[in-house]
């Protein structure tokens, strides 16, 4: 036995010793470069493209099995631009000898130098790498006798790597069928030794670069990698990307990002994705979420819970070079801090259990978009207080004695014409908003409801308030966009609202006080406030209880107008005037602007009130007059009697009104006859001392 063994290892010997001397002698006496033809005629019989190869090609043999190369070129697709589909400038591969006897893959590291790959689609939509993809044949049908008979277990090949090295690889990507054209260059890549199961580091570093958008991205990424032999089951821990983003279109033309990862698994196979502690930051700005996702390949969604982190806004829009708008508060808008969870597919976004906290106001409900390319929005929300006014303008103290009121609808629809008549024509949207709470031009509401609907240029809201003042507000708004001039039409109620509290409210001081119900139906067209307030018209009424109008004593200026014609001296004035009225109801017209009031009636125990007139909305002109009646104390039978009657004609502005007394309106029945009798006798008196008719012509000269 010892014998035999000797004998074979003595034989095995030989044959190695015969083995290394023929590898020698192929090393030293076969120059590799005579192989080019042979080479070159290959790929073209194999893919049917032309490979040049410039450089000289070296072989190394013991105990790595390897080729080093110098330049090489392989041609592009037919039909496509003469430049080479791809191009090396040096390469260096090894596979290690004796392990492939044991089925055994050993590469050394793969080191590829100015790499650079033509990618291209043409206009009818064919790439040129269609040519080098093999089709693998259908496996045969269980069943119909062509199966051929596998073994139970083949042995399984062992694949690993060295390492691969890329340095300054360049992709150029032209799609000319969409017209987008996309350059990667600087490719770094480096990677440990890359075994099938096992964990290997990978350093990236790219540039992508879109000369059409003058855009450009800076990409880093380091991370440890997991991939099976099928190349369908991928792991990552420890992500690590680097990001930063420049163009003449990026807020400050530079915005760097980071996004962190600890574990990412891709199985191609179940087409599952799961991402665990994703963290993106962007300056001030940080988002964590955990992503579960399914169906990648046939229809993608995606899900799992979203937070983004207390940020400062303000802050957020210096880093980002933009400027913010300045406030009525210094401290508004300076925390937001979200939180949802996200169900999402390719072309739609779902949140539930949507939570944001914007300053002090609390917002939850859901939101949702579908359809990127044409967005359907829909959202059901719900927030407890809300200050608007903080988030407005800084206001001018001259423009709150001036400002007009302005109802909860016409506010709507003054927002809604800040937009873009073009984006009011696309948006499609249906939502809901309650607001326990809210405060916008000092007007303090609460229980608000709003609903809002948009499709196909026609926007529609409702309105209402469950405690305004005392009283209660309703309201609804439809704007048509859909032809050239946008048409508004509003139709609003309010009922038993005090109004003193409301004007102190919104403009500081109030000169009315007392109960009002009213309702307006109101349309216009134009796009802009003054083309809306030349075309507006409608109706509208009013109703007032127990009211009083401060800094105006109705009985006083009748009062003066008797002590006038009397020659009494006139009362001193009173800072503390005002008239009172049991009620006092009309109604309006508007018409392109001009609204007209014919049937003003006001009563109160003393006083009875009538008026008509007009006021132009787009200069804001008074033409206005009234007959106020003062009447008598009640007599045995309960009836009042006029005493006296005054016309008082009304002029100047909203903001400067002024008024007048009509002196015809001053005299009585008695005093007109009076005088008449006087002209008389003065005619008579005329007539005796120029002779007969000098009165007419008098009259007629007068």
């Amino acid at each position: 036995m010892g014998k035999s063994l000797k004998i074979i290892l003595s034989i095995l010997a030989a044959l190695i010793l015969l083995i290394i001397v023929i590898i020698s002698a192929l090393f030293i006496f076969i120059d590799p470069n005579d192989f080019k033809p042979e080479i070159q005629a290959a790929v073209k019989d194999k893919i049917g493209r032309e490979l040049t190869l410039e450089g000289d090609l070296n072989l190394s043999i013991f105990p790595w099995l390897g080729i080093s190369t110098g330049k090489m070129t392989l041609s592009n697709a037919e039909g496509f631009q003469a430049k080479p589909f791809a191009e090396i400038q040096e390469s260096d591969i090894n596979v290690k000898l004796l392990p492939l006897l044991s089925k055994e893959i050993e590469v050394d590291r793969i080191v590829l130098k100015g790499l650079t790959v033509n990618l291209a689609k043409n206009k009818q939509g064919v790439n040129n790498w269609h040519d080098l993809i093999g089709t693998k044949p259908e496996p045969p049908i269980p069943g119909s006798g062509t199966q051929k008979a596998q073994p139970a277990e083949e042995a399984q090949t062992l694949l690993s790597i060295g390492g691969i090295t890329l340095e300054n690889a360049f992709i150029d990507w032209d799609n000319q069928k969409s017209g987008k054209h996309l350059e990667i260059k600087d490719i770094n890549l480096n990677t440990d030794k890359i075994v099938f199961d096992e964990s290997f580091a990978v350093d990236l570093a790219l540039t992508l670069v879109n000369a059409q958008a003058k855009l450009s991205e800076s990409i880093k990424l380091t991370t440890d990698l997991t991939v099976n032999e099928k190349l369908d089951n991928f792991r990552l821990t420890g992500v690590n990307l680097q990001s930063t983003t420049a163009g003449e279109k990026v807020p400050g033309k530079s915005l760097t990002a980071a996004l962190r990862a600890a574990d990412v698994s891709l199985n191609m196979a179940k087409q599952d994705l799961k991402i665990s502690t994703l963290r993106l930051e962007s300056g001030d700005l940080k988002v964590a979420a955990d992503i579960i996702g399914s169906r990648i390949k046939d229809q993608p969604s995606f899900q799992g819970p979203v937070a983004v982190e207390p940020f400062n806004p303000m802050l957020v829009m210096k880093q980002l070079a933009i400027t913010p708008p300045i406030m009525r508060d210094a401290n508004a808008l300076t925390r937001l801090a979200m939180n949802f969870n996200l169900q999402a597919t390719d072309d739609s976004a779902n949140l539930q259990n949507l939570l944001i906290k914007l300053d002090d106001t609390t917002i939850n409900g859901s939101a949702s978009v579908n359809n990127f390319s044409q967005p359907a929005i829909a959202f059901n929300l719900t927030a407890d207080t809300l200050d608007v006014d903080r988030y407005l303008a800084p206001e001018k103290e001259a423009d709150k004695k001036s400002k007009p009121i302005a109802s909860p609808a016409v506010t709507t629809a003054a927002a809604a014409s800040l937009l873009p008549v073009e984006t009011l024509r696309k948006l499609n949207a249906n939502g809901e908003l309650a607001l326990h709470e809210m405060k916008i031009n000092n007007l303090n509401m609460q229980d608000i409801h709003l609903k809002l609907s948009a499709k196909n240029g026609i926007l529609a809201t409702e309105q209402s308030v469950n405690q305004f003042y005392q009283g209660n507000y309703s309201g609804n708004l439809n704007l048509d966009v859909r032809n050239k001039l946008p048409v508004l039409a509003v139709n609003e109620k309010i009922s038993h609202v005090q109004v003193e509290p409301l004007l102190k409210a919104y403009k500081g001081e109030a000169k009315m006080s007392g109960v009002v119900n009213a309702s307006a139906q109101l349309q216009a067209q134009g796009n802009n406030k003054d083309e809306i307030k030349s075309s507006l018209h409608g109706q509208l009424s009013f109703l007032f209880k127990d009211s009083v109008i401060l800094g105006f004593n109705l009985q006083k200026i009748i009062d003066n107008s008797k002590a006038l014609i009397k020659g009494a001296p006139l009362p001193a004035d009173n800072k503390n005037d005002q008239t009172l009225f049991s009620e006092m109801t009309g109604t309006a017209t508007i018409n392109n602007g001009m609204l007209s009031n014919n049937d003003l009636v006001a009563h109160s125990s003393k006083l009875r009130v009538n008026g008509k007139g007009n006021v132009n909305l787009n200069t804001e002109a008074l033409d206005y007059k009234i007959k106020a009646t003062l009447l008598k104390s009640p007599d045995a039978n309960g009836q009042q009697a006029e005493k006296m009657t005054v016309a008082i004609n009304f002029g100047g502005t909203f903001s400067k009104p002024s008024y007048t007394v009509d002196p015809s309106s001053l005299l009585t029945e008695e005093n007109k006859a009076k005088i008449e009798e006087k002209k008389q006798k003065l005619l008579d008196k005329l007539d005796k001392k120029l002779g007969p008719g000098a009165s007419d012509l008098l009259k007629r000269i007068f």
